[in-house]
């Protein structure tokens, strides 16, 4: 049956996380294991049976950002880019104010709330630019009950034996070239996930896993074609536009000489790349800031060679992200960073 002009998107009682304790009567694990038995594990659409993926239109991403010494202030955001060519087809940033506490692992029940009304919000405003599957940046805990979803982590997920130790560091060693993987076998003789080496020059993997609806070769496949850099681009571009959206609603903090010398470099004549010293006679092909410029979504010149230094130089985790954030910007709490 179709859906009805104005009908928001419901999981559904048997599909929604329920109420996390306190603010609910339910056991956290005992809810998680009650949604894991209704996760699909296997490929479901025809895109996915296709080896060079024909019929996928467009990929999702979704991230949430923190504001510095605001537990519970954030900033919830959704893009869909097209693919292949990975462009940013559609962004929405909203400032949210998280009600469920942080529980080590049960990070779904803080954040997915937020995340699926921007997935209801865009049914609604664009139904035809919603993505055919998402990728969600944590270990594939987000489902929807109709789109195929993938968790990808920066961090591994310590659980059923797995342990970031000298033999998981010999493995990562052993990953040579972009596309390279080593499976996650928990100690219940499962395969939980896969270590992924994104790209070429990327010194640490990425932990995918399956979130709903796609087998974890897929999972894995797509995840691999959708890095520019070491992070997928669908998750990237999220994290920009979420951190960009705080800045814009909160402004750009600072002491009164920071903001004065920020206003005198804003003030000086820029110089042409490769030119002598001196004012720019072609103002229109300089002082182009590509990473402020959110619109394009291709990544510019500076963007890659910042991306490319911040793989071997051993940055935080979100150097990989351009551009960086400042210190009053930080990404939430996540089972992968514990």
């Amino acid at each position: 049956m179709g859906r009805q002009k104005g009908e928001r998107i419901s999981l559904g009682r048997d599909d929604a996380p329920r109420p996390l304790s306190p603010f609910g009567c339910l056991c956290p694990a005992r809810e998680q294991a009650r949604l894991k038995t209704r996760v699909v594990h296997g490929d479901t659409e025809a895109w996915q049976r296709d080896p060079a993926f024909s019929g996928l239109r467009r990929v999702g991403g979704v991230d949430v950002s923190f504001v510095n010494g605001d537990s519970s202030g954030a900033c919830a955001s959704l893009v869909v880019l097209s693919y292949p060519e990975l462009k940013v087809v559609y962004e929405d940033s909203h400032m949210v104010r998280l009600q469920a506490p942080y529980v080590s692992g049960f990070l779904a029940f803080r954040e997915v709330p937020f995340l699926v009304e921007l997935v209801q919000r865009l049914q609604e405003k664009e139904p035809g630019l919603m993505p055919q599957v998402l990728l969600v940046d944590g270990n594939g805990v987000l489902h929807q009950r109709d789109l195929p979803c993938i968790g990808v982590a920066k961090k591994l997920l310590q659980v059923d034996g797995l342990e970031n130790n000298s033999l998981h560091k010999e493995k990562i060693v052993l990953l040579q070239a972009g596309g390279d993987t080593f499976p996650l076998m928990g100690d219940s003789g499962t395969v939980l996930g896969m270590a992924l080496k994104s790209h070429d020059h990327s010194t640490k993997p990425l932990y995918v896993s399956v979130g709903h609806r796609i087998s974890l070769e897929v999972a894995v496949r797509l995840t691999h074609l959708c890095c520019r850099f070491r992070i997928p681009e669908p998750i990237r571009q999220a994290d920009i536009r979420s951190r960009e959206h705080i800045r814009r609603t909160l402004g750009h903090p600072g002491s009164p000489a920071q903001r004065q010398e920020r206003r005198q470099k804003e003030q000086r004549p820029k110089a042409c790349p490769g030119a002598p010293a001196g004012p720019c006679s072609l103002p229109e092909d300089c002082g182009r800031d590509s990473s402020t410029d959110l619109k394009d979504p291709q990544p510019g010149f500076q963007e890659q060679q910042k991306d490319q230094q911040s793989e071997g130089s051993g940055h935080h985790e979100d150097s990989d992200l351009w551009p960086p954030s400042p210190v009053w910007v930080q990404s939430p709490p996540r089972e992968e960073d514990l």
